[in-house]
């Protein structure tokens, strides 16, 4: 017995998310094949947030060290660069390998990171001011990578600085040519040097704070991998910096023209794209490129669900919804009634995704209240938990029996249809809306067994709900489940879009345990 819509709605209305598009599912089917390498927590391709971070924090260790070997002048800089081949033990190779092929992961991390979040639909509602912040980050990386090889100022330093002056003097603002700087034998000034070493180290910093803009919105942002993760990138990037080393390409000579470079195209790609079109072209392309990339919020999107309420007679101000909540749309103020250290949650509208983790949280969700109407401190309006308990109730009286056998299961994850004769299926919109106390209550009102559906660890669609389910559910955070709950009579299956034959053999398996006669389902008997 499937309930229609979701099961918190008494409408009868669904307020679930349409189905992912096809493209989402071949991603969701990419990131199950890593899974099955890595485990689906240390999977890279739901890690790459915080692989960013760590990509980052690599490139400012290697570059601090490098920024200290670099002699600042234009005349020594290359010659105190070039040096580092000459440090015993390939030390000084490996530091420049692993700054530069850090610079490129981080790229790669970086586009990766935008297709996954837009293929995955996360650009909507409460996420638009968290993708807009992230668009000029990317115009800042490449600055400052490409800023990076003029540092170097070697030949390929060389042809950068020139081929981004004469780009720069498309722009019709310009009083007088960038690239004329850069002409005949003249030598370069450590002024302009200097310039250089500012655009490579100042504007890491405005990312850096830009950064900081962009994991605003989010609680509990993961700005460091699993270890093992971590260890491999690490491990990965220096067998790369040790097994192709980084060579300077000889000093640069503004008296002739570079010939033969190697390129580093994830990260110059510009320069010959200019070489093959024009300035004027490369700017339009550019234009058009960050224009998309702001598109994405201004697509129409379903229309926004109500967000929590909180009711201040209920609340307690145990703060467990600020805790719990995964876009930090939750602070605690001071309560209405005046009294001394009383705190009240405070939600604010345009940070709530609805997905009603708060009220799974909430230590007053519980059904052992002897209240006709239960109230909670907070709640989701539209999927309220008194209109969960009383949709329990009426749907196992409905069951025939003799099995009986409640799924709570997040629509996030596998959509499979649990529509078998024994089985009361509510969708929720997430598995951490659902107070782990109703574990228990469905089995003292009559279910043999209860099933917690969610998505796989790492990929829950709003960040948190999977992982304080199950951190609620084992007793390693509040609210938890009792202990007296048997633990033969519950369990749980975390399953993504696809996993719906799993799902299927969870529920098989429970019931299998269950067999009628082994537990008596009276609710008297469950006391």
């Amino acid at each position: 017995m499937s309930l229609p819509g979701s099961a918190l709605d008494p409408t009868g209305h669904s307020t679930s998310p349409p189905p992912l598009p096809r493209l989402a599912n071949a991603y969701r089917a990419l990131e199950h094949g890593f899974d099955a390498a890595f485990g689906s927590a240390g999977n890279p391709l739901k890690q790459l947030g915080a692989l960013g971070f760590l990509l980052l924090w690599l490139l400012v260790a290697s570059g601090s060290i490098l920024f200290i070997v670099l002699d600042t002048s234009a005349a020594g800089a290359y010659r105190s660069i070039a040096s580092l081949a000459d440090v015993p033990w390939m030390l000084g190779t490996a530091l420049r390998g692993l700054h530069r092929y850090a610079a490129d992961a981080f790229v790669l991390v970086m586009g990766l990171h935008i297709v996954r979040e837009w293929l995955l639909g996360r650009y909507r509602h409460w996420r638009r001011m968290i993708w807009w912040t992230g668009v000029p980050l990317v115009g800042l990386v490449f600055v400052s990578a490409v800023g990076g090889f003029w540092l170097n100022w070697d030949r390929l330093g060389q042809y950068s600085v020139v081929a981004t002056a004469e780009w720069l003097d498309a722009l019709p603002f310009l009083a007088a040519p960038l690239a004329r700087n850069f002409l005949g034998d003249a030598s370069l000034s450590d002024r302009l040097f200097t310039l250089f070493i500012f655009i490579h180290i100042g504007v890491p910093l405005l990312a850096v704070f830009g950064l900081w803009f962009h994991i605003q919105r989010i609680s509990l942002a993961k700005v460091f991998p699993p270890r093992p993760l971590a260890g491999s990138t690490l491990a990965v990037l220096l067998a790369l910096a040790l097994a192709l080393p980084v060579h300077s390409q000889g000093p640069a000579d503004l008296g002739s023209l570079p010939t033969t470079l190697a390129l580093d195209w994830w990260l110059l790609f510009i320069h010959p794209l200019m070489d093959a079109t024009s300035p004027t072209t490369v700017w339009v392309l550019l234009g058009l490129a960050f224009v998309l990339l702001a598109l994405p919020p201004f697509l129409p999107t379903a229309t926004r669900q109500a967000v929590a309420v909180v009711y201040p007679e209920h609340c307690s101000g145990c703060a467990r919804c600020f805790d719990d909540c995964p876009y930090s749309a939750i602070t605690m103020v001071a309560h209405p009634n005046g009294k001394p250290g009383m705190r009240l949650a405070q939600v604010r509208a345009d940070l709530c995704a609805s997905c009603g983790i708060c009220a799974g949280s909430c230590p007053s969700s519980t059904p052992f209240r002897s209240a006709e109407q239960l109230v909670t401190g907070i709640d989701m309006p539209q999927w309220p938990v008194h209109a969960l308990r009383r949709q329990l109730v009426d749907g196992l009286r409905a069951l025939p029996g003799p099995m009986r056998l409640v799924v709570f299961g997040c629509d996030q994850g596998a959509r499979g249809r649990l529509d078998a004769p024994d089985v009361l299926h509510f969708k929720l919109v997430c598995a951490g809306a659902l107070p782990p106390s109703f574990i228990e209550y469905a089995l003292r009102a009559g279910a043999d067994a209860v099933l917690v559906n969610g998505c796989r660890a790492g990929g829950c669609a709003f960040r948190l709900g999977q992982r304080w389910t199950e951190q609620r559910l084992t007793g390693e955070r509040e609210p938890h489940l009792r202990q007296s709950v048997p633990h033969d009579r519950w369990d749980v299956a975390w399953t993504d879009t696809g996993d719906e034959p799993a799902l299927a053999a969870a529920l098989d398996a429970l019931r299998q345990r269950c067999q009628p006669g082994a537990h008596p389902a009276s609710e008297e008997s469950h006391r």
